[in-house]
């Protein structure tokens, strides 16, 4: 789990990078050039990066139960395996490597971003309750944490998919501001360690 969670600081680390190219941008050209788009870009990133992160907690919390390093969990042993997934191996065996392909395909498909998902998913391995864990890390209420995360997500998906158009004015998108991405990036950057620290010890 420690090359995960390596990876999401890097990534963490490039989003954050972003901020100082808005910032050369501004304060070089006029304001007929808007350059918000790069802030906006940071808040897509940063969720993408805690959704990775997920990815790979969850594929390596499986590993370790199949491996014999981590107790099974009720979500684990209702696990669904496709039968084509048995391919030429044993109908009763199925190697390490074809386990995780189909743990990789089957979640290539799945968000890890909204805080019901999230959990869904570490109780594929673990049986901590995570959300309570989590606020005990970051020092807030499990609820507040999970109001926060679902908020970051819901911009995350207005900029996604709706290009952060505000409906209540035709044309206009809704405001951002550096200080904005930056509580986001800050809060997203605490949140997967906070995950990380939960999930890593079996």
């Amino acid at each position: 789990m420690k090359k995960a969670v390596d990876s999401f600081d890097q990534s963490i680390q490039r989003t954050r990078t972003l901020g100082g190219l808005f910032t050369a941008i501004r304060s070089l050209t006029t304001s007929a050039i808007d350059p918000s788009d790069i802030l906006r870009s940071q808040i897509v990133f940063a969720v993408s990066a805690l959704d990775y992160l997920v990815h790979e907690i969850v594929l390596c919390g499986v590993l370790e139960i199949y491996d014999g390093a981590r107790e099974s969990t009720n979500a684990y042993d209702k696990f669904h395996i496709p039968l084509g997934g048995l391919g030429i191996f044993n109908k009763f065996v199925l190697d390490r490597d074809s386990f995780e392909s189909i743990i990789r395909e089957k979640h290539g498909y799945l968000a890890f971003q909204k805080p019901e998902k999230i959990a869904d998913a570490v109780r594929l391995f673990s049986n901590v309750p995570l959300w309570d864990s989590v606020g005990c890390i970051v020092g807030e209420e499990s609820k507040r944490v999970k109001e926060r995360l679902g908020l970051i997500v819901d911009r995350r998906n207005k900029i996604a998919h709706e290009s952060d158009m505000d409906p209540s004015y035709p044309g206009a998108r809704w405001p951002i501001s550096e200080k904005d991405t930056s509580d986001v990036i800050i809060f997203v950057e605490n949140l997967g360690h906070s995950i990380y620290q939960v999930c890593k010890i079996p």
